[in-house]
């Protein structure tokens, strides 16, 4: 499955509803398809809007699902000139607490099996293996 999402943040609900109910029965469980999958892929999604294409309503972020026997992929691309993940502030410590970035990506990684980025930082891929 494939689409392209408007760089706005009020499509991202839309969007994570429509790719979790065209996934087939059982490729996640339904706990990992209701909280896990929705959450990390909104907070993707939302990350993707709000810095990658700004905002810009002339833009969209492209949403491409893979489903293989063991795993469901969500890949994430916008158009923005990427980052630096070794530049987020790490939001456990003291110091960041009341930073609101770096927080997203902590999530997600605490939700999904595996999370890869492209080189250039405008492209994520999460992983969540089947079960």
């Amino acid at each position: 499955m494939s689409l392209e999402v408007p760089s706005d943040l009020g499509m991202v609900g839309d969007a994570v509803e429509l790719v979790a109910s065209h996934l087939p029965p059982g490729a996640l469980s339904p706990r990992r398809l209701s909280f896990n999958f929705r959450t990390a892929f909104a907070e993707a999604l939302g990350n993707a809007i709000r810095y990658g294409t700004g905002e810009d309503p002339s833009k969209t972020v492209r949403v491409r699902v893979e489903l293989s026997p063991d795993a469901v992929r969500i890949h994430v691309l916008d158009g923005g000139r990427g980052f630096d993940r070794g530049t987020l502030p790490d939001p456990t410590r003291p110091e960041n607490v009341d930073r609101e970035d770096g927080r997203g990506l902590f999530v997600i990684r605490h939700l999904v099996d595996d999370v890869a980025f492209s080189d250039t930082g405008n492209a994520i891929c999460l992983t969540l293996r089947a079960g």
